[in-house]
């Protein structure tokens, strides 16, 4: 828990994909994740937690469906949504949290 307290604790936004393995939708949204790194490149850290592996992590922010996106911000969560979303709203949304 730690650890991830130091990973969302960045001047820069981070973004965190809570998905799983199993899941269809988490698998359409990893080339989305990748195009918005791509565009935004060292603007925005983007982490990948899978909810089956990090169950506390998940429950602690009670993330009940995945894909669920978090948007931290110097630690604290500035925005969040569950499904799929299109790159276009995701560098709008991080843009507007820098």
């Amino acid at each position: 828990m730690s650890k991830f307290s130091e990973i969302i604790n960045k001047d820069i936004p981070v973004l965190v994909d809570f998905y799983a393995e199993w899941c269809g939708p988490c698998k359409t949204m990893s080339p989305i994740l990748k195009q918005v790194k791509d565009n935004l490149q060292d603007k925005v850290s983007i982490v990948k937690i899978d909810v089956d592996k990090n169950q506390k992590l998940a429950a602690k922010y009670q993330v009940k469906g995945v894909p669920t996106l978090v948007l931290f911000k110097n630690g604290k969560q500035v925005w969040r949504q569950s499904g799929v979303l299109q790159k276009n709203e995701l560098l709008s949304i991080i843009t507007q949290a820098n």
